[in-house]
């Protein structure tokens, strides 16, 4: 059975919070919770690599115990002790956890203080206004949880495009598979590249009749088949996320494709360019009166309306069909583009692994130099480098890239900005490197004036090289923080700053929308994984996805370019 990595990084969340619930060991709740992190951030599945020989001893973080419990896990599905942790701890109490911005100590204290024990009770606290008075709560902490509740209830659920990609690398090759199946291809806005999925789209193209029910019904991770039609089938996964899968004949797969992708936006404009050409544009195809001209290729329903291909992550009806009514559209960067990563950790700080091994494993991905940017002090949690550090760290990377060939490390830092706008480092310290990453990491709720002055204020500070994660969002846990990015991207043009494109999936920061403001105000973009481990580097994957959804071309990526160009794009940015 396919086990994916976030079944398993779910379920040892769960572990943690159901113990939480029980006021159980601080130190095997952590224990649960940091292999949770470990799990859902490795960016290939760990089946597959402990099926090739890996040991999950050899995880960072993961002892003895831990790694036993991910085989069974692998092997069964199944954590052990969780079924019977479960039934322990009543379901209205886990119903609770679920929603946002409400951890296990909180579920647990209102259980002990007002006998909370589901969404229903719950309510009728807080529409009593009894939340307030419990310890630790208040009438602010009151409104957040009305609120949280209120959004619970008409939220639907989505996922990350990363974490969603594994159950749609799965069935799709299960489905290439399915006797009779000819092509398949997943559509829907995972095709368009969004960073969060609601569901699946796959498109199947067959000769002849294929029983798409029945081959759901045989696919493992279903849990539950929704409908079966000769040309449609619904399927709910084990995960919960459904999936709807059509069938359609070869002369259509075009069409069908282009018109499943969407957006219902763009599909709407192409219809509109059609019926001015006294053409009708459907998933079946490209008619002039009851004749099919096109459909096929989705080349094809393009051409049909007087229009090039235009690229699934632009489809979004943002001006792509009027760039392309006059080619002008832009040509996309890819992966193979990059030549460097300007973000990466090493056990230094918060990394899991040493110079050296990250020096290979960013050759190994194909690059030609990585900036070492490890955490400065400011941060308790990661251990930051101070002034003494620091320098020991420099001493290391100048050693190393002596007997290194092929790859080249830069010395660098990502130094926290303060609320004031100032650095957590003096100038004299950042002076001395190639490259400085400054970040916000604290004080997100500022005001806009208040928030765009502190970014302001780094960037007149005379060593900032790159704004990393510039809008602080985590996806789905913390919105971006609200500047007034106008003024932001002027500056960062005029300076010069490079902003980031973190890679991370649950950052893809700048957005879609800022990272187009961003470079139609010619500032350049750093695509940067971020990377923790040595298996970071293939989330830039996901920073160049996104870099496309913002009509970003190669020749708008600082990082595109060979190393001697960005060192001296990178001085550029020290005014002292």
């Amino acid at each position: 059975m396919p086990v994916h990595n976030e079944d398993l990084a779910a379920a040892f969340d769960e572990m943690g919070d159901l113990l939480a619930l029980s006021a159980d060991n601080p130190f095997r709740i952590n224990a649960y919770r940091r292999a949770a992190r470990v799990v859902r951030g490795l960016p290939e599945e760990l089946q597959a690599r402990v099926a090739a020989g890996f040991d999950p001893d050899d995880l960072p973080g993961i002892g003895a115990d831990l790694a036993g419990k991910i085989r069974v896990f692998l092997d069964t599905g199944e954590l052990p002790g969780l079924a019977r942790l479960r039934k322990s701890v009543p379901t209205g109490l886990r119903e609770l956890l679920a929603l946002p911005n409400v951890g296990p100590s909180r579920v647990r204290a209102l259980h002990e203080a007002l006998g909370v024990r589901d969404l229903k009770s719950l309510r009728a606290a807080l529409a009593a206004h009894r939340v307030r008075e419990v310890a630790g709560f208040g009438p602010k902490r009151e409104s957040q949880l009305e609120q949280a509740v209120a959004a619970h209830a008409g939220h639907d659920r989505r996922l990350l495009r990363p974490v969603a990609s594994q159950y749609a690398a799965a069935l799709l090759s299960y489905l290439r598979n399915v006797p009779g199946i000819d092509q398949v291809e997943v559509a829907g806005s995972y095709r368009r590249g969004r960073e969060t999925v609601g569901d699946l789209d796959f498109l199947v193209c067959s000769r002849g009749p294929v029983d798409i029910g029945k081959a759901l019904l045989g696919y493992d991770e279903t849990a539950s088949l929704l409908s079966a039609g000769p040309t449609k089938s619904s399927a709910v996964l084990k995960s919960g996320l459904q999936v709807d899968v059509r069938l359609v004949p070869p002369a259509s797969f075009g069409s069908a494709l282009h018109y499943f992708t969407g957006s219902k936006a763009h599909n709407i404009h192409v219809r509109r360019l059609a019926m001015e050409r006294g053409l009708k544009v459907n998933e079946y195809g490209v008619f002039r009166g009851e004749r099919q001209i096109a459909g096929t290729t989705e080349a094809s329903v393009f051409k049909a309306v007087g229009l090039p291909y235009i690229e699934p992550e632009l489809r979004e009806d943002r001006g792509e069909i009027e760039a392309a009514g006059v080619r002008r559209l832009p040509s996309l960067v890819k992966l193979d583009d990059l030549k460097g990563d300007l973000h990466v950790h090493t056990l230094a700080t918060d990394g899991t692994t040493t110079l050296a091994e990250m020096a290979a494993a960013a050759k190994r991905a194909g690059l030609d130099y990585i900036a070492i940017t490890d955490h400065a002090q400011h941060i308790g949690a990661v251990h930051g480098l101070d002034a003494s550090r620091l320098a020991r760290q420099l001493d290391e990377i100048d050693s190393l890239n002596a007997s290194l060939t092929g790859i080249t490390l830069l010395k660098g830092i990502e130094v926290d900005i303060l609320e004031d706008g100032t650095l957590a480092l003096p100038d004299r310290v950042l002076g001395k490197l190639d490259i400085v990453v400054a970040a916000v990491h604290d004080h997100f709720g500022l005001t806009r004036r208040r928030q765009t002055d502190r970014l302001l204020r780094a960037f007149d500070r005379p060593f900032v090289s790159v704004l990393a994660h510039p809008a602080a969002r985590l996806i789905d846990e913390r919105p971006a923080l609200d500047v007034a990015w106008n003024r932001v991207f002027r500056r960062a043009q005029e300076r010069p700053v490079y902003l980031e494109l973190n890679s991370q999936p649950t950052r893809l920061d700048l957005d879609d929308i800022l990272v187009r403001e961003a470079i139609e105000n010619n500032v350049l973009i750093s695509v940067a994984s971020d990377a923790h481990g040595a298996q970071g580097f293939a989330f830039l994957d996901g920073g160049i996805l996104q870099a496309r959804r913002g009509w970003v071309s190669k020749a708008d990526v600082l990082n595109t370019r060979p190393l001697r160009e960005v060192r001296r794009l990178l001085r550029k940015t020290f005014l002292a």
